[in-house]
């Protein structure tokens, strides 16, 4: 979504900017990485998947990788993909080869309330349409992978030949589709008779909240995919036993409709830059971050890989470091917490037709919001700079005053026009960003041992992360707990689906609340992943269109051209 933020050129909309760029031939981003044509998997003439042989673990951890995150962000966001891009451009400019690795948007928010989600303004990937539509077909090729499974599980209920015996009132397994549509989330299906199935209570959640995305996310390759995709955890038999994707011979299948989504996609920025857009998984509902395999392929192919984790540092950040990079062995040397004045005057109580109006009051008391993630981010060996994402509406003063309360934390905070100058707008923070990382001052470590008891690791987060006094359980947590103890599940690591708007679970409680509690209501087991997810409060794993949906403002005309999509 575009930021309105102060430029000296001419204001377009993200589309217009988009379709105005000069492309290169996708061969020639390759080159700058040192792949031959032969290499890549063409999709026309801007898009291509890279081949899996060309990771080098050697490199991984030799070069250099930046985590950006933000502050609890307000509805609009606060720009953290902008930032990435912009920063990937600056990197560039004062002679680091970077390559900006995120992840690809999903359709739900594109045409609910979020419209396009591939940067803004003069920092963004490009081609922008199709990144933000089908693009290569991974989220069409998870979904399918997803429903072949829920098709067999009910395929083998109505078997009288090969039944696993499984009883269908315990099945978890949900069917998905990549669009936000609440009438899904609790259906009944096999009705209309025997020929139909056996009749049971289902539902769908978006595709980016299925554990198939997760899957993809978490895996280093297809041997490691396949493993993890008969892992799936579906249900029990009548006579209490777990089933397994693997049971149902599910995972060779799966992986055949994964072979193409399993490959890194290859595009490039306004300024002819690459990136590496791979997996988009949510980060309230999910894990929040691109693949593993996207990441270990930019960091063998670049001295900097800029990445980014969703919405606020409470949720996507924290995934990345306690589940990702503890997983893939991931090891960040910088992290960069994207700001707004506009967010701190809303996390200082601003109403919403008061967030464009300058106030030093408001965004003092908001700053203790920042001030949580900074504390956060150091609690994991990361001394994070403080990108200030440039709005019409700052002012030098409240600006001078953000630099100086970072300033206390021994935090640098810079303002940065990605936005508005692209790579231009985001050398300063290029060079800060390089600073920390020659420092060599961050040393990243997890915040918790996975071995630890589920309630103690929910805990941990709670009270070290939210700043929360404890956590309840209800009873359907405490069931779910048992569960999880006896399928042997408890040492994997915590994937919180929490709100987004809060440190809280109340959305309402804006800034550092404190003398809260949150509350897990239930589970889900996503065993393939690799983690277990806590449902805080009332999260839903598929969404909703708002009351205007944003793909009301889309179109496209008899020649081909798109309108609305930003």
């Amino acid at each position: 979504m575009s930021n309105p933020i102060n430029n000296t050129r001419e204001v377009k909309s993200d589309l217009e900017i988009a379709q105005a760029a000069q492309m290169q031939h996708i061969s020639k981003i390759a080159a700058k990485l040192n792949i031959s044509e032969d290499e890549l998997e063409l999709y026309g003439k801007y898009k291509a998947k890279l081949p899996l042989h060309l990771i080098d673990d050697s490199k991984v951890n030799a070069n250099n990788l930046v985590l950006v995150t933000a502050l609890t962000p307000t509805l609009a966001g606060e720009g953290k993909t902008t930032i990435s891009i912009g920063l990937t451009e600056g990197l560039n400019k004062i002679g680091k080869q970077a390559t900006a690795v995120l992840r690809e948007p999903s359709l739900g928010p594109v045409f609910g309330i979020k419209g396009g989600a591939a940067g803004g303004g003069h920092a963004q990937v490009v081609p922008m349409e199709d990144i933000n539509l089908h693009f290569t077909g991974d989220f069409s090729a998870i979904e399918k992978a997803n429903n072949l499974l829920a098709a067999l599980i009910d395929n083998n209920i109505q078997s009288k030949t090969r039944s696993l015996n499984i009883d269908p009132r315990t099945v978890i397994w949900k069917r998905v589709i990549d669009m936000n549509d609440r009438t899904l989330r609790d259906i009944v299906i096999g009705l209309g008779g025997t020929p139909n199935g056996i009749p049971r209570q289902d539902g769908f959640n978006i595709t980016a909240a299925s554990e198939i995305m997760a899957i993809l996310c978490m895996s280093n390759d297809i041997a490691d995919l396949k493993r993890r995709l008969g892992n799936i955890f579906i249900g029990f038999t009548f006579d209490k036993k777990p089933v397994y994707a693997r049971e149902l011979n599910a995972e060779g299948a799966m992986a055949l409709l994964l072979k193409d989504a399993i490959k890194p996609n290859l595009v490039q920025t306004l300024e002819g830059n690459p990136a590496i857009i791979h997996g988009g998984p949510f980060a309230n509902i999910a894990q929040g971050t691109n693949t593993i395999i996207a990441t270990k392929m930019g960091l063998s192919l670049s001295d900097y890989v800029v990445t980014e984790a969703g919405f606020g540092a409470d949720l996507g950040a924290e995934k990345f470091l306690n589940i990702k990079c503890v997983a893939g062995g991931l090891k960040p040397k910088a992290m960069v917490i994207v700001a707004t004045i506009r967010a701190l005057r809303h996390h200082g109580g601003a109403p919403a037709n008061e967030l464009n109006t300058p106030s030093c009051d408001r965004l003092r008391k908001g700053f203790e919001n920042l001030a949580k993630h900074i504390e956060n981010a150091q609690k994991f060996g990361l001394n994070p700079v403080v990108s200030i994402n440039n709005f019409i509406s700052d002012t030098e003063e409240e600006v001078v005053l953000l630099q100086s309360l970072c300033a206390e934390l021994g935090v640098k905070a810079v303002p940065t026009k990605a936005w508005a100058m692209g790579g231009d707008g985001a050398m300063s923070l290029a060079q800060a960003v390089v600073e920390e990382v020659e420092s060599n001052n961050n040393n990243f470590k997890q915040l918790y041992d996975h071995n630890q008891g589920v309630k103690e690791k929910i805990e941990t987060i709670a009270r070290e992360i939210y700043g929360a006094d404890g956590v309840d359980f209800s009873k359907q947590a405490l069931a779910d707990i048992k569960k999880i103890e006896s399928l042997e599940l408890d040492k994997l690591p915590i994937c919180m689906a929490k709100t987004q708007k809060s440190f809280s679970d109340n959305e309402k409680l804006i800034g550092r609340p404190k003398g809260f509690t949150v509350t897990v209501r239930e589970f889900e087991i996503a065993a393939g992943a690799g983690f277990i997810i806590p449902i805080l409060g009332k999260m839903m794993r598929m969404p909703g269109l708002p009351a205007v949906p944003a793909s009301e403002g889309m179109d496209i005309d008899e020649n081909g051209v798109i309108t609305g999509l930003s």
